[in-house]
């Protein structure tokens, strides 16, 4: 089931020939596609070393040439600064055979992907993602600002969205209670200075080994934003008592944390009725996420 309207349709005969076609040098490697939860991409692994990633909507191909050198100078610099291994961007693929967009290759990182709930009373991994989270607030913004769109940037910019999923979570969510938390949430001050900041640290983009945090992917929107943006990893991936040792790491005053509970409850919102059919994992994160918001004492 497609899990957006202007989704592009990818056979697996296709890629390879896209693959072997552009880049003959890896015409042996054994190309299969890789099951996940991600929305953005359709990923195929390249031999033991590699992956594509082919984007799933069909948008301006000049829009995604543009994005995909973005990522890649989002990628390098993500790269340079975080304590665990990243991907590094490899090469750029061109629209053909009927696909209209460019693609990219990037290096593949070993380790398991992690899951909202199988970490979720370690401190160990706790630890780390603070310690992930330390290397980011450290790293030269260069004076940049906010981008200006997506995420980290004010949160009342979301309110349109968040009567969009209000709406839509009638009968499935308890709308009423949401409503209220996130009219406190809205209201909250917003943050003095920025970071740089992964953007979107979700368990599909988290990579693990045993309790020990060890790759972390998808950084093509690196770049500055509101400190408590990454929080949402303590919602997403964490339990009370882990959550506690997550927060005390990194030093958050109880404004940061509301804030970093806000970023989470407004990316969660958006996936139990928007993925409810077409894609029941990413549905579940955001039914998770929220019951740890609602069940917060500190937060709701």
């Amino acid at each position: 089931m497609a899990m957006h309207v202007d989704e592009l349709h990818l056979e697996d005969a296709l890629v390879q020939r896209l693959i072997v076609e552009q880049f003959p040098e890896w015409r042996h490697e054994p190309i299969r596609r890789v099951v996940s939860n991600g929305t953005v991409n359709a990923i195929y692994r390249i031999g033991s070393d590699l992956t594509a990633r082919f984007p799933l909507r069909d948008v301006d191909p000049a829009d995604v040439a543009a994005e995909l050198a973005r990522e890649a100078e989002a990628m390098r610099e993500l790269g340079a600064c975080c304590p665990f291994p990243t991907p590094v961007h490899v090469a750029t693929g061109a629209p053909g055979h009927g696909y209209p967009l460019p693609w990219s290759v990037q290096t593949w990182l070993d380790g398991d992907v992690a899951t909202p709930d199988g970490l979720a009373g370690s401190k160990r991994f706790a630890r780390d993602l603070a310690s992930l989270l330390k290397a980011f607030r450290v790293a030269d913004t260069r004076g940049r600002g906010f981008p200006g769109a997506g995420r980290g940037g004010r949160l009342q910019d979301s309110d349109e969205w968040m009567e969009v999923c209000f709406r839509e979570s009638e009968g499935l969510l308890p709308v009423d209670r949401l409503r209220a938390l996130w009219s406190g949430f809205r209201s909250l001050p917003p943050a003095a200075d920025l970071v740089m900041s992964h953007r979107d640290l979700i368990p599909a983009n988290v990579l693990v080994d045993r309790e020990r945090l060890v790759g972390v992917l998808d950084g093509g929107d690196f770049a500055p934003a509101d400190p408590a943006l990454d929080l949402v990893v303590a919602w997403h991936m964490l339990d009370g008592d882990a959550r506690a040792t997550f927060r005390s790491e990194l030093g958050c005053d109880d404004v940061e944390w509301r804030r970093g509970a806000a970023w989470a409850f407004q990316q969660a919102m958006g996936l139990p009725w928007y993925y409810r059919e077409s894609n029941p994992g990413m549905s579940a994160l955001g039914r998770g996420t929220l019951a740890r918001i609602l069940s917060d004492p500190v937060v709701a």
